[in-house]
């Protein structure tokens, strides 16, 4: 990514912006297709040895919405995304335009600066 990623597998900061957990998470049907490609993909793999089983306890939990933010160099929060299943969150097309827009507004328009705007 051209911009600094933050994991928050403890949850502080979802906790500090409300991020939910719950049930829904995984029991949404929108997010079970999901599931459903990632079991048929590990699993396979998981029993060959050529990856490892899921963790009994992920840190974090398995019941976490999840939530995506984009904050700007000066810490505000420019665009955020709070999931309403476990497979809800941005693509990384969204996270990357998203970025080039805010991107783009910050930069001063060339010749306005000299206009006394």
């Amino acid at each position: 990514m051209p911009f600094p990623l933050v994991a928050d597998p403890d949850r502080t900061l979802y906790r500090a912006y409300g991020v939910e957990r719950g049930a829904r998470a995984v029991l949404d049907p929108r997010v079970w297709p999901t599931i459903a490609r990632a079991l048929a993909r590990s699993i396979p793999l998981a029993l060959r040895g050529q990856e490892r089983p899921p963790a009994a306890r992920p840190l974090g939990g398995r019941l976490g919405l999840p939530a995506d933010f984009l904050v700007g160099p000066d810490g505000r929060i420019l665009a955020l995304h709070h999931g309403e299943h476990a497979a809800d969150h941005w693509p990384v097309e969204t996270v990357l335009d998203l970025a080039a827009r805010h991107r783009t507004a910050q930069q001063p328009v060339a010749g306005r600066e000299a206009a006394g705007a």
